[in-house]
C-alpha cells in the first residue's frame, strides 16, 4: 500500500543507514517524518537519574538528528508516554501510517497493540517491521513446526536458510524526507530529568560513528575472537553490544562482516562471532514465543527450587553487588560492572553461576541488578544468560556443572592483570596466591600487606561446601535420566 505521509518511529534503531522501517517509509510514501519519544514509561521505572544508557540515547539521537537533516528531514523528539503521544504526534503531523520496527518484549507488544488500536481509530495504519534480528516469528521452526528450545539445531537450520538477502543493507526509494515545525533539537538530559554520567571518560562513543569505529578496530581482530574473546584482560572482543542493544549499528551489517570473513568456510573466529550473533536471535525468538521466561523459569519444574533468604541472604546479596564476596575475579567483574556498565560475557557467566550456586540467591535478584546496571542491558539476553546459569532456561547449563571461581580465575586470568586492576588493594599478592588470596599462612599476608578480613574480605562461603548445598537444593527438581 502506497502512501502520502508516513512516521517513523525510532526506538531502538538509532541510525539513518540499513534501516527497515524508514527504508519502508521512503519506498511507499511521498513524504516522510521521523520521530523518537523519550518514554516516560520507561524513563520513570529507572532507578538512578544518571543513567549511561539515558546519555548514550540522547547523544546517538544528536548525530541522527544531524544525519536526517543533511537529507533534508529532521528528527522530532517528544518526552511523554507512548500510547499517548505517537497517536498524537501523528494527527499533528496529518500522516496516513506510522511505521516502526518491530520489538520483542511484552511491555513492549503491549504498548504497540495500544498505539496501533488508537491509530486505527483516527484512521491511520501501524505497520511493524524485522530490524534487529536476522529471523523472526515463525521463520525458524522445527520439523514440527514449533519453535527451537535448543540453541544448536536453531543454529544449524538458521544458517541454512540464510540467504544473500537476509543480510542484504535495506534501502529506500522514491520518498523524499521532511522537515517539521515539531522538530526543535534533541533536548538536553536536564530537560527530560536526567544527570551526564562518565560515559565519555569511559571511552563510550556512542551513535553511528561510534559503532562504525568499533567496527573497524575489531574487524581485522575477528580472526582471533575464538582464542581470546574468554580472557577478560586481552582485547579479544568487539564491545558492540550496546551499539546493537540501541540499534546504532545493523545487525545485517555485522552478519555481512562475519560472512566476509569465512564465517560459514571455517574461519574459527568469524564462525565463533557468528554464532554469538546466532544467540542474540534466539533469545529473542524464545522471548517472543515464551514471554512466561519474563518472571519465571523457562523449565517450570525449577521454579520449585527454595533460594536462600532472609537477613544473611539479603547481606550476601549486597556483599555480591559490592564486590565484597572475597573471591577475586567475581569481585574484580562487579566492580567493573559498578564502575563502567560493562562486564565481559565470561564474567557474567561466573558472577551468575556464583550468585544462584555458590550463594544459593534467586537467580531473578541478579537478573534485576544487570537490569539496573548494564550499558547493554537487553531482556533477552539478560534473561537467557542468567537462567543459562541458574540451570532453569532453554538449553541451560546442567544444574551438576558449578563454575569454580577460583578455577575460573586460573584458567582466564591467569596471571591476575583484570583482578589487579579492578582489585588495587590486591595489587602486592604473589601470582600464586591472586586467585585465592586466603590461601596465604599469617605470615604471607603480613609480608604482602594483605590480611585476610582487614584488606580484603574473607570468603562468604566455601565453594565445595556450597556446591554439594546446590546440588541438594536442585533435588527438588525432577530430571531426566542422564548417561
Amino acid at each position: 500500500m502506497m502512501f502520502d505521509s508516513v512516521l517513523v518511529w525510532f526506538r531502538r534503531d538509532l541510525r539513518d543507514t540499513d534501516h527497515a522501517a524508514l527504508c519502508q517509509a521512503l519506498s511507499r510514501a511521498r513524504r516522510v517524518h521521523c520521530a523518537f519519544l523519550f518514554d516516560s514509561g520507561i524513563l520513570e521505572h529507572l532507578p538512578s537519574r544518571s543513567d549511561r544508557r539515558v546519555e548514550f540515547i540522547r547523544e546517538s539521537l544528536v548525530e541522527l538528528d544531524l544525519a536526517l537533516r543533511q537529507r533534508g528531514g529532521a528528527l522530532i523528539v517528544r518526552h511523554g508516554l507512548a500510547e499517548l503521544d505517537i497517536p498524537r504526534l501523528a494527527h499533528d503531523l496529518g500522516v496516513d501510517a506510522v511505521f516502526t520496527n518491530r520489538d520483542y518484549e511484552p511491555q513492549a507488544k503491549a504498548r504497540d497493540a495500544v498505539v496501533e488500536r488508537a491509530l486505527e481509530a483516527s484512521g491511520r495504519r501501524f505497520e511493524s517491521f524485522k530490524d534487529q534480528v536476522i529471523f523472526d516469528g515463525n521463520e525458524v521452526l522445527t520439523l514440527s513446526g514449533q519453535p527451537y528450545t535448543v540453541f544448536t539445531p536453531y543454529k544449524n537450520n538458521w544458517c541454512k536458510r540464510l540467504r544473500a538477502q537476509d543480510c542484504a543493507a535495506q534501502a529506500g526509494s522514491a520518498g523524499q524526507l521532511v522537515g517539521s515545525v515539531h522538530a526543535k533539537g534533541v533536548p538536553t538530559l536536564e530537560q527530560i530529568g536526567f544527570a551526564p554520567t562518565n560515559l565519555r571518560e569511559l571511552g563510550i562513543g556512542p551513535g553511528m560513528a561510534g559503532a562504525q569505529r568499533l567496527l573497524a578496530d575489531f574487524s581485522p581482530r575477528m580472526g582471533g575472537y575464538q582464542a581470546q574473546r574468554d580472557f577478560p584482560s586481552i582485547k579479544g572482543v568487539s564491545y558492540l553490544s550496546v551499539h546493537l542493544r540501541f540499534g546504532t549499528v545493523s545487525i545485517r551489517q555485522l552478519v555481512s562482516l562475519a560472512l566476509s570473513q569465512g564465517a560459514m568456510a571455517g574461519d574459527p573466529g568469524a564462525s565463533v562471532w557468528l554464532s554469538e550473533l546466532v544467540w542474540r536471535d534466539f533469545y529473542f525468538m524464545i522471548l517472543d514465543h515464551f514471554p512466561q521466561v519474563v518472571s519465571s523459569a523457562f523449565k517450570s519444574a525449577y521454579d520449585a527450587i527454595v533460594w536462600e533468604q532472609g537477613d544473611q541472604a539479603d547481606a550476601w546479596f549486597q556483599a555480591w553487588c559490592d564486590g565484597r564476596t572475597g573471591y577475586p575475579l567475581v569481585d574484580a567483574a562487579m566492580r567493573q560492572l559498578n564502575l563502567s556498565g560493562y562486564m565481559h560475557n565470561r564474567l557474567r557467566m561466573v558472577v551468575a553461576s556464583f550468585l544462584s550456586k555458590d550463594l544459593g540467591l534467586d537467580w531473578r535478584r541478579g537478573e534485576a541488578y544487570f537490569c539496573a546496571q548494564l550499558n547493554d542491558f537487553d531482556l533477552s539476553a539478560n534473561n537467557g544468560g542468567w537462567q543459562w546459569a541458574a540451570s532453569s532456561g532453554c538449553d541451560a547449563q546442567p544444574y551438576f556443572r558449578i563454575f569454580n571461581p577460583v578455577s575460573q580465575s586460573e584458567r582466564f586470568d591467569q596471571e591476575g592483570r583484570f583482578i589487579r586492576r579492578y582489585l588495587p588493594e590486591l595489587a602486592a599478592v604473589p601470582d600464586k596466591f591472586i586467585h585465592a588470596p586466603w590461601r596465604m599462612s599469617a605470615a604471607q599476608q603480613l609480608d604482602c600487606g594483605v590480611v585476610i578480613g582487614r584488606d580484603t574480605p574473607a570468603p562468604l562461603v566455601d565453594h565445595d561446601a556450597a556446591r554439594l548445598r546446590t546440588l541438594q537444593r536442585y533435588a527438588v527438581v525432577k530430571r531426566p535420566k542422564t548417561d
